[in-house]
């Protein structure tokens, strides 16, 4: 028995629509894939950035008292008065 009209778009539409989520899925894992190698870049520029900041702060002399004294307070931080 021969299909209608009504039933063969409704195929083609089905059709259609899985493969939007499949080409949908396909572009999210390749982005996953992109993703490791762009945030080792981003890290390397923020690590340059952060020198390039520190021989700017070094060679006006701007803050280094403060400098010295935010890394310390960052690499040992302080006790609550509750820990006390």
């Amino acid at each position: 028995m021969p299909r209608g009209r009504s039933t063969f778009t409704k195929r083609q539409k089905e059709q259609k629509r899985q493969q939007k989520q499949r080409d949908k899925a396909e572009r999210r894992v390749q982005r996953k894939q992109d993703k490791p190698e762009g945030s080792v870049d981003s890290a390397d520029e923020m690590r340059e950035l952060r020198e390039h900041a520190a021989a700017q702060a070094a060679l006006f002399n701007i803050g280094s008292d403060e400098v010295s004294s935010v890394e310390e307070s960052i690499a040992q931080p302080q006790k609550s008065p509750r820990e006390a």
